[in-house]
């Protein structure tokens, strides 16, 4: 299927998950926040990824009945942080997730961090919220392979997604490999290197090349990797901007040019050393 603001890509549980989505971190709680959530689904985005260590879960909703959208249109994610890992205290924290987005569930639920001796108690809460249809689809973040093959070896639920940094810079092929091979999706934050790298020569050309801003080209190249991506930001122009990355393709020279990139640059957490 050709790629188009409205593109799903079909996960391993069977649910779909809009390619290109609105993150939300380090979005301020209030005004900001909100203007942002409100903005996306203006420009037609349908999906928005928060977290509970984002402060800021209470204005996606807001922004989300601000829409006037109906609930299931919009795709919604929220994570699970550190200090809520384990069984009980996961089952407590996304009913206080659920109830800041003043929602009945979310689309995808992830455990955010893979903490060596809670992630198993964790992952086992999220099948039990999934069960109980607090969550649709259930996930992880920062994840790497010897992190989900522990969990393999513990439960026969897969993840749906595993969300992590990827951008040319960190391209995560061997993670992604893995995960192919597992059914498991991939979704890319930072995948703009948060703007690190707009003017790094090869950026820069290809930009040119395509008459494109440094950022779509970036996007363009984590959608034709067949990755969701999840840019962040709380500009109206910026976010309209990065919805216009639909009507233009990379050749195969400039997708070779930027997959000579790759540096293993990690622009924020780095979980490859995580037992």
């Amino acid at each position: 299927m050709s790629l188009t603001l409205a593109a799903r890509q079909r996960l391993n549980d069977g649910r779909e998950v809009p390619r290109l989505g609105l993150g939300v971190y380090r979005a301020a709680p209030g005004g900001e926040a909100r203007a942002a959530v409100r903005w996306a689904l203006e420009a037609g985005y349908r999906h928005l990824d928060t977290a509970s260590a984002y402060g800021n879960e209470r204005d996606v909703g807001d922004g989300l009945r601000d829409s006037g959208l109906a609930r299931e249109e919009v795709y919604v994610t929220t994570k699970l942080w550190n200090s809520d890992q384990g069984y009980e205290q996961a089952l407590r924290a996304c009913r206080q997730s659920l109830k800041e987005l003043g929602l009945g569930y979310v689309d995808l639920y992830l455990i955010h961090w893979p903490i060596e001796e809670l992630r198993r108690d964790s992952w086992r809460a999220l099948v039990q919220l999934q069960k109980d249809g607090l969550c649709r689809s259930i996930g992880v973040s920062n994840f790497m392979a010897p992190h989900l093959e522990q969990l393999s070896q513990t439960s026969d639920v897969v993840p749906a997604v595993n969300q992590v940094e990827m951008h040319p810079f960190l391209a995560q092929r061997e993670l992604r490999g893995h995960c192919a091979r597992e059914g498991i999706a991939i979704e890319a934050y930072s995948p703009l290197v948060k703007g690190r790298r707009f003017d790094h020569p090869v950026v820069a050309a290809v930009a040119r090349r395509c008459g494109r801003s440094p950022a779509q080209v970036l996007l363009r190249w984590a959608l034709e990797q067949g990755v969701v991506a999840i840019p962040k930001s709380v500009r109206h122009e910026r976010i309209q901007e990065n919805a216009a990355v639909f009507d233009f393709e990379l050749a195969e020279e400039d997708l070779r040019a930027l997959d000579g990139l790759d540096a293993d640059l990690h622009t924020a957490w780095n979980p490859t050393a995580i037992p």
